[in-house]
């Protein structure tokens, strides 16, 4: 089996969290999450979101998908940008 890839995927709960003034704890009561396991997408540890918490983040935050997360450059490519497709 290959060795596990770090993901370039970043999430943006702070900042949408902050110009909404809202907290942590608050967001994770609303879209109905743990503490913990708020806390674990918040700082990138996560492996895979479900729709359902996807789309109740984006009701409570009155955001899009593409507002909540991005994916950095690849390093190794050296161009900053994805691969043609």
């Amino acid at each position: 089996m290959p060795p596990e890839e770090r993901h370039r995927v970043e999430i943006h709960v702070d900042k949408l969290l902050a110009e909404r003034g809202l907290t942590l704890t608050e967001l994770a009561n609303r879209v109905g999450l743990t503490l913990a396991n708020l806390s674990v997408l918040k700082n990138g540890r996560a492996r895979a979101i479900r729709f359902s918490t996807l789309t109740a983040l984006c009701d409570v935050l009155d955001c899009q998908p593409g507002d909540l997360f991005s994916v950095r450059s690849d390093p190794a490519s050296g161009s900053g940008q994805a691969p043609p497709g």
